[in-house]
C-alpha cells in the first residue's frame, strides 16, 4: 500500500493517457449535456423527473460556452448530448466553432432529426467527428428506421473514419426483444449495437438472474462486459483529462461526481472557468457509468474492452 508523500509522488508520476483521435493528438474529453429539451418522453428516461424539459442555450450562452471551450489547453474531444442536441438552436454553428478551435466532436442523439439537419451537422464537422451514437428508443422508433437512416452516414464512416453505433436502454421488459431481435438485426446490417442498464434515480436497477444473463450476453454496459463497473480506489484522470458539463454550466470530474458530490467532485463552471486537477485522483465512487474515460484508457489498470458481445448461445428457454 502506498501512503502519504510516497502516494503523492506516485500519483504525480503516472503518465497521462495517450489519445489520438481523427489524426489529432487529443488532451482529453468533455461530456457536454448542452440542453434539457427533448422531443421524446421515454418512460425510463433518467431526466423524466426534471421539472423543466424545455431548457436550451440562447445566443449569448452559446458564445459563452464556446469561449470556455477555447480556454481548454490543446485539442479535446467534446461529446455533445442533452436532452437532445439536435433540438438545440445553433447546433451547426457550435460545432463549427469547436472544430475551428481544433477540437474533435462526438454526439449522442435519438436520431430523429430531419435529414437536412443531419447533413448540415455532418458537413460542419469537417472531418473532425469521432463517435456518432444513435440512441434507439423503441417507444418511438424502430430498428428498420435506424438501419435506413444509417445509410446517410456511410460516406463519413467510409471516408472519415466516423465510429457509428446504436445504443438502447435495457429495460427488463425489452431485454428479450433486444437479445433475440434487435441485436441480430443490427449485426446483420453491420452496425455495432450496445445496451445500457436502466437507471432509477441514478442507480442501476435490480435485474433478475435471467435478465442479468441476457444483459451480459448483450455486452453489459456499453460493451464493457459488466453491468455496474466499480473502480473505487483506482487512479482516474477524470477531472484532469475528462470533465462533465451539465446544462446548468457547472463542470464536474465525472457523472457520479455530479450526483454524489465529494471533495474533488466539482471542477469549475462555464462562467467561472475550469479548474482542472493536476493529475489523476483515486476514484471515490462505487459505480462508474462514465464510458468515455473507461474507453479512452483514463482509469489505471483498466484497458478499453473490445466488442465481444455474443447473443448466439442464449435461446428462448435460457
Amino acid at each position: 500500500m502506498v501512503e502519504g508523500a510516497s502516494f503523492e509522488a506516485w500519483r504525480r508520476s503516472v503518465p497521462p493517457p495517450t489519445l489520438r483521435i481523427q489524426g489529432r493528438e487529443v488532451v482529453g474529453a468533455v461530456s457536454w449535456n448542452m440542453n434539457d429539451t427533448c422531443n421524446y418522453r421515454c418512460s425510463y428516461c433518467t431526466q423524466r423527473f426534471n421539472p423543466d424539459r424545455s431548457g436550451h442555450l440562447d445566443e449569448v450562452a452559446i458564445a459563452r460556452h464556446v469561449r470556455a471551450f477555447e480556454s481548454l489547453p490543446g485539442s479535446w474531444e467534446v461529446k455533445l448530448s442533452g436532452g437532445e442536441p439536435f433540438r438545440q438552436p445553433g447546433l451547426v454553428d457550435i460545432v463549427r466553432g469547436l472544430v475551428a478551435h481544433g477540437h474533435v466532436v462526438s454526439i449522442q442523439t435519438n436520431f430523429s432529426m430531419a435529414e437536412r439537419q443531419l447533413l448540415a451537422f455532418m458537413g460542419a464537422t469537417q472531418g473532425a467527428l469521432h463517435v456518432f451514437a444513435a440512441s434507439l428508443h423503441l417507444e418511438y422508433a424502430s430498428v428498420g428506421d435506424f438501419i435506413a437512416r444509417a445509410r446517410v452516414l456511410e460516406p463519413w464512416v467510409r471516408d472519415h473514419g466516423v465510429s457509428f453505433c446504436v445504443t438502447s436502454v435495457a429495460t427488463p421488459e425489452r431485454l428479450r426483444m433486444l437479445h433475440d431481435e434487435v441485436a441480430p438485426a443490427f449485426r446483420e446490417a453491420g452496425i455495432r449495437f450496445k445496451v445500457q442498464p436502466e437507471k432509477v434515480h441514478g442507480v442501476v436497477r435490480r435485474y433478475s438472474v435471467e435478465e442479468t444473463e441476457l444483459l451480459l450476453a448483450l455486452g453489459g454496459h456499453n460493451g464493457l462486459g459488466a453491468i455496474a463497473p466499480d473502480f473505487q480506489g483506482r487512479l482516474c484522470w477524470a477531472g484532469s483529462r475528462y470533465l462533465v458539463i451539465k446544462s446548468s454550466g457547472e463542470a464536474y470530474r465525472c457523472y457520479p461526481a455530479s450526483r454524489v458530490g465529494g471533495k474533488w467532485a466539482k471542477v469549475g463552471s462555464i462562467d467561472t472557468g475550469f479548474a482542472l486537477m493536476d493529475g489523476p485522483r483515486a476514484c471515490p465512487y462505487t459505480h462508474c457509468n462514465c464510458t468515455v474515460p473507461i474507453e479512452r484508457g483514463m482509469i489505471s489498470g483498466v484497458s478499453p474492452r473490445p466488442d465481444t458481445s455474443d447473443t448466439s448461445h442464449l435461446d428462448e428457454e435460457s
